[in-house]
């Protein structure tokens, strides 16, 4: 893409900075400082943030005096403006959505059972084995622009519904092409061990091999992937079978992440040993563990979208885990199962009124957080000088707004990587 044209946001009401004077993610009290500046201006040079201040102080710069004519203005009017989301757990290569799985879990069933029952993640992968890359491709761009639309501009993108080798490659070429397309970011993850696929129901260990000798190797080789995930749950893969994975993902390279304690409890420490960078889900926990994630740097993210979807009556303990000074961050864990949204707000919204964090805590784990937990806060999840100038723009007056209109899209605009992007209606 061409350099984005220099970026001048002034008459902000509220700035969400995010800014801190310590390293690592927030914890604790922490996590509710959001560096907030009233009346505010941002200055945007080269898709970079080169200025953070006061709309007085901006107006009295003499670089932008100079050369305010060549700088495209955006007037805020009081509005809010934040660091752009980074949803740091998503699944966006499928092709239809699950709605036999939707209409049974009304009428009754179980996750569990309607996996063992062929659907689930299983039900997928028909359809992305038979699919083109470029129809896949689409979907993913389709899925970006709209995320953008609720003020996302980093997106962490997982494989995990091909699970051969062929097609756990090509949704990662796909996610490659359509990231092309898009002026955000997009950190990509191999989750070939998401389950194990029919075709190897009888032959577990073989669909491991293929994971570890051929999906790893060359999804490291070919540049398509930052991370490899695991699905470490019942019904999916077990410890040790996913410290295997773990292991041949760092001789590759690869960092790690895993979805943890989604359905049962599996204890934790073992795998600090890898160095995480995220474990997901995390209904299920236990005491024990707490206090040595705490001590680590590995962030446990809540997506709690999907407790929603399938109508559950328990969350991620999110007071205790933040309380324990535990690295916590929010994402949509967008797929076509469990949790069918590309809303961030929502996501801040669950967290709120089911998980019992406060607006401010919600904000700053959808942002810095999730950039800790994809390994780019170096440049992402804070409006700061010197850093990747991603910010959305609300049209509220009060940045606990965002959270509190439920399902409701008040991003007028968004801009990633200094590209500003409108909405589309």
């Amino acid at each position: 893409m061409p350099e984005a044209s220099p970026l001048l946001l002034i008459n902000i009401g509220q700035l969400v900075t995010l800014r801190s004077k310590t390293r690592g993610p927030r914890r604790g009290d922490s996590l509710s400082d959001l560096g907030l500046l009233e009346d505010a201006a941002v200055l945007i040079v080269g898709g970079k943030i080169v200025f953070v201040g006061s709309s007085k102080d901006a107006l009295h710069d003499p670089w932008l005096k100079k050369n305010r004519k060549k700088i495209t203005e955006i007037d805020c009017g009081g509005q809010v403006v934040l660091p752009g989301f980074v949803d740091s757990h998503t699944h966006p290569v499928f092709v239809n959505p699950r709605l036999v799985d939707f209409e049974q879990r009304i009428a009754g069933s179980t996750y569990e059972e309607i996996a063992a029952a062929g659907g689930g993640i299983r039900s997928s992968i028909d359809g992305v084995r038979r699919a083109s890359k470029s129809a896949l491709t689409q979907k993913v761009l389709d899925a970006l622009l709209e995320m953008a639309e609720y003020g996302t501009t980093t997106v962490e993108a997982k494989s995990g519904y091909g699970l051969s080798v062929e097609s756990e490659l090509k949704s990662l070429e796909s996610i490659k092409t359509a990231a092309a397309q898009w002026p955000g970011t997009v950190i990509s993850t191999l989750l070939g061990a998401h389950v194990v696929p029919s075709d190897y129901k009888d032959r577990r260990e073989d669909y491991i091999e293929k994971i570890c000798d051929q999906m790893i190797p060359q999804a490291a080789q070919k540049n398509l992937a930052r991370f490899v995930d695991v699905f470490c749950d019942n019904g999916a893969f077990t410890s040790g079978e996913s410290k295997k994975i773990f292991a041949v993902a760092q001789a590759h390279g690869l960092d790690v992440r895993a979805h943890m304690g989604q359905l049962s409890e599996t204890r934790l420490t073992p795998f600090l040993e890898y160095n995480p960078a995220s474990l997901d889900h995390m209904d299920y926990v236990n005491d024990d563990d707490i206090g040595h994630l705490a001590k680590s740097n590995t962030v446990a993210t809540f997506v709690p979208g999907a407790n929603y979807f399938l109508g559950l009556k328990t969350y991620p303990p999110a007071r205790k885990l933040i309380d324990a000074g535990v690295a916590v961050a929010l994402a949509t864990d967008y797929n076509p199962g469990t949790s069918p949204t590309l809303s961030m707000p929502f996501a801040l919204s669950l967290a709120c009124t089911h998980m019992k964090m406060s607006p401010a805590e919600a904000i700053a784990a959808a942002t810095i957080n999730g950039a800790y937990s994809l390994r780019v806060a170096d440049r992402k999840g804070s409006i700061e000088p010197g850093k990747d100038a991603d910010l959305a723009v609300f049209d509220v007056r009060d940045y606990r707004e965002i959270a509190y209109w439920v399902a409701a899209r008040k991003c007028v605009c968004t801009i990633l990587n200094g590209y500003l992007q409108m909405p589309s209606s």
